[in-house]
């Protein structure tokens, strides 16, 4: 089989090798799962995708399984219980980007029914369009962020190596 460069001589239980296979570049269809992968991406932000992925179970546990309509109630207690939390990134900013974001997103489904169709309504546009869209409506998010973020749910070509299997699966 062949595989992307960065992962093919990886064991198949390396965490990077498992993202490979079975989550990045695949489209997903439930909103808390999509907004739980911002959350990761903007996390990322400045530090290896390594730390995210040891600390995604962590993740998922202090921020309600990524149900935005729980974390956009967070307070400053809350806030504080999460600054306090070693098993994910404790930066208050990207923390309070999360409860904003949570907030932008909850008025998303509002108006479109839910945020993949939000996501699926922009139709093909450009990353640089996505970047501006992206910046209107959530904070911490840059080119690298929405890029990632796009391509991981497969929104955004570029997931895989063109001779990667999952590349096969993927693209239509």
């Amino acid at each position: 089989m062949s595989y992307c460069n960065y992962c093919k001589n990886l064991p198949t239980d390396n965490i990077h090798r498992i993202y490979h296979d079975q989550f990045y570049g695949v489209e997903l269809t439930d909103d808390f799962e999509l907004f739980g992968r911002l959350i990761l991406e903007i996390n990322q932000a400045g530090l290896s995708w390594d730390t995210i992925l040891k600390k995604q179970t962590f993740f998922f546990e202090a921020f309600d399984s990524y149900d935005f309509y729980k974390i956009a109630k967070y307070d400053e207690l809350k806030i504080e219980s999460l600054l306090e939390n070693k098993g994910i990134i404790r930066n208050k900013l990207k923390i309070k980007a999360v409860i904003y974001n949570a907030n932008k997103v909850i008025e998303i489904v509002e108006e479109n029914g839910s945020f993949l169709n939000w996501l699926k309504l922009q139709g093909e546009i450009t990353l640089d369009e996505w970047v501006k869209l992206f910046k209107k409506n959530f904070k911490f998010v840059g080119k690298e962020i929405v890029n990632e973020f796009l391509m991981s749910i497969n929104l955004l070509p570029g997931a895989h190596d063109i001779d990667c299997e999952k590349y096969k699966k993927i693209v239509p």
